[in-house]
């Protein structure tokens, strides 16, 4: 049976998760960041154990995973262009196991190792509940995603598809679907991977950078999926004081996704899929849609502040997505 961290004492834990970081950064309170002529982008974000994860739906190696790919998301629809590393801030009982904890700096390493970036610091505490806090840091490159940059005539543009996390959630759950439908396996078994190790979209970022044409300003909205399409599209409208159309046709649907109105709902709302949504320049659009695999134009920018609508009958777009306080 495995030690406790009760039975393992901080200090012997803090000595254990030294091992995941470079050779003595864990040795002070504090990281130090080099001097860089770039801007530091930094976001934190936060996993709770029966909100956003639990042991029936995810492994700790994958919580560890999507903790880290949470906080990238947020950096590469930001626009950075380096990751420096994260710092980690864990709290759980004391009767959580050490091969719990191990398993999620296990997938923390994994996921630095695949984007970028080191473990920087961080802190441990007892609670009565397992929770993950993230800080990030990155720099910034050529072009600041915001979400306030959004214009009207700008095309509404998603770096992949969307719902994908919210059918592999409830495949694992064994819930319902919104219809009786028989999907492929192919599609199971991507919606699954897309929940438990979904990744931060920096090689869509770099093909906009590389795609904007020539002498086109760096301006464009921007920012990421992990609330949902529909969440997304209302944050830029909120933050650049604009309104929007969206195509149902032309959602961001997964290969094989049923094209039913009672799937719209978790293309639209489902939630964590960690996709780039930008709101582009027309020219810029099209080229970003020819040189990025996967991505899609789904809907357009207008000057009708806060409404948003379907092209097909000027409907307002009434779905609700998640919350993290219900």
């Amino acid at each position: 049976m495995s030690i406790t961290l009760a039975e393992l004492g901080e200090t012997e834990l803090l000595d254990r998760l030294a091992s995941f970081a470079p050779a003595g950064q864990l040795n002070d309170d504090t990281a130090l960041l080099p001097p860089d002529s770039r801007a530091l982008l930094v976001n934190t974000d936060v996993m709770v154990e029966g909100v956003h994860f639990s042991a029936a739906t995810t492994a700790a190696a994958d919580v560890g995973w999507r903790a880290v790919v949470a906080n990238l998301s947020d950096l590469a629809a930001s626009g950075s262009e380096h990751v420096e590393g994260i710092t980690v801030g864990l709290v759980a009982p004391g009767n959580t196991s050490w091969c719990w904890v191990e398993e999620v700096y296990q997938g923390i390493s994994e996921a630095l190792e695949r984007f970028g970036g080191t473990l920087l610091g961080g802190d441990c505490s007892n609670g009565s509940q397992r929770i993950l806090s993230v800080s990030a840091f990155a720099r910034l490159g050529a072009l600041r995603l915001h979400r306030a940059q959004a214009r009207p005539g700008d095309l509404l543009m998603s770096s992949g598809p969307h719902g994908l996390s919210r059918l592999g959630l409830a495949l694992l759950q064994g819930t319902a679907l919104p219809t009786t439908l028989s999907l492929p396996s192919t599609l199971k078994k991507q919606a699954i991977q897309c929940h438990q190790r979904p990744s931060p979209r920096f090689d869509a970022l770099n093909t906009l950078l590389e795609c904007k044409p020539i002498n086109f300003p760096w301006r464009a909205g921007g920012t990421d999926s992990s609330d949902g399409l529909l969440a997304s599209v209302k944050a830029l409208c909120r933050s650049s004081g604009c309104g929007a159309v969206l195509d149902r046709d032309a959602l961001p649907r997964a290969t094989a996704w049923p094209e039913e109105r009672a799937w719209d709902s978790w293309c639209l709302c489902g939630g964590e899929d960690f996709e780039l949504v930008l709101s582009l320049p027309p020219e810029w659009a099209k080229s970003w849609a020819q040189h990025q695999p996967g991505s899609r134009c789904f809907g357009a920018v207008t000057a009708d502040k806060g409404r948003i609508i379907w092209t097909s009958d000027g409907a307002p777009i009434r779905e609700s997505g998640f919350s993290h306080f219900h």
